[in-house]
């Protein structure tokens, strides 16, 4: 029971945000005004407020993302094993590489701050900034540079590869929010009442537009193309990555709250990005595309289970 008490009114608010464009209450460009909202003022208002106020236990970063990227690495490479498989034309290696990113790339701040935050609470926003803090770059910088290692066209340099994904981190609101918290809390100066207050107002906003902006994505996402395909990814994102992340956090023995962290992000479906990294390259967009969909609801039941289990290690 308290286990749905978590989870139901996380995926209860995705239903709303849905329900809301096929009922035309709100339009389907009414993403674009909540996400901006949500990613670029409530969630780094959350982040930050958290990691400044917070108390948290030390945890090794090394330890945390050996445990995640680890698993993460594993089922990147089994995903590449298994896409050559399903592959009609073995010389379309491309499409392993986007096929891994599908069942690897999470939806880990849409969903997964929301969700670990109601699990495991206002602690968990350490160990979450650890991984949120290098997931994006160093995925869509891994997914880059093995594209061009397939493709062999070599038509940029390493240099022109990095740069960008830099830059991009240097502009993006969750990475400022969490390096401005860290450096914050290192000052020992706290946050003054009238500050908290405010920042708290927005950061209790965060979690329910995230969930109602990724309700309304949803409605553009479509289970078409290849079906088994589409199923590999979903079993790949949704199974085989958090067990792999559960076993790996406990053979590099991961305190209760930051294992919970580790795996929880782990069994996150399959995200936005991922998709948009397949209309880049326009390889498995449709399959991408139903890895989303498809995902996102089969982790209505896959992610009590996961929060069960974590509850009963800590």
């Amino acid at each position: 029971m308290a286990t749905m008490l978590i989870v139901a009114p996380v995926f209860a608010l995705i239903a709303a945000g849905y329900a809301a464009v096929l009922f035309r209450f709100v339009s389907e460009t009414a993403h674009k005004g909540i996400s901006e909202f949500a990613f670029s003022i409530a969630i780094p208002a959350l982040l930050f407020r958290t990691i400044v106020v917070s108390e948290f236990s030390g945890v090794s970063p090394w330890r945390m993302w050996g445990a995640y990227y680890g698993a993460l690495a594993l089922t990147w490479i089994a995903a590449l094993a298994l896409s050559a498989l399903l592959r009609k034309r073995r010389e379309d290696r491309e499409d392993g590489v986007v096929f891994a990113i599908g069942s690897v790339y999470g939806n880990i701040v849409m969903l997964g701050i929301p969700l670990t935050l109601s699990a495991l609470g206002n602690e968990a926003a350490g160990p979450m900034a650890l991984i949120l803090s290098v997931n994006t770059p160093l995925l869509w910088l891994c997914g880059t540079l093995q594209m061009e290692l397939v493709d062999r066209k070599q038509t940029a340099s390493a240099v022109s590869l990095i740069v960008p994904v830099l830059l991009d981190l240097s502009r993006n609101p969750i990475m400022l929010a969490i390096g401005l918290g860290l450096l914050w809390r290192l000052t020992g100066l706290g946050l003054h009442p009238v500050v908290n207050r405010t920042i708290e107002l927005l950061a209790q906003a965060g979690s329910p537009a995230a969930l109602i902006a990724l309700g309304i994505n949803l409605f553009r996402f479509e289970v078409k193309g290849e079906k088994l395909g589409i199923l590999v990814m979903s079993a790949l994102k949704l199974l085989a990555m958090p067990t792999a992340a559960f076993l790996l956090a406990k053979l590099l023995d991961l305190p209760p709250l930051a294992a919970g962290v580790v795996v929880l992000f782990a069994a996150m479906p399959t995200g936005a990005n991922a998709y948009i990294f397949a209309v880049q390259y326009q390889r498995l967009v449709n399959p991408v595309s139903g890895a989303v969909a498809l995902g996102t609801l089969l982790a209505a039941v896959t992610l009590p289970v996961v929060v069960w289990v974590m509850a009963g290690v800590r």
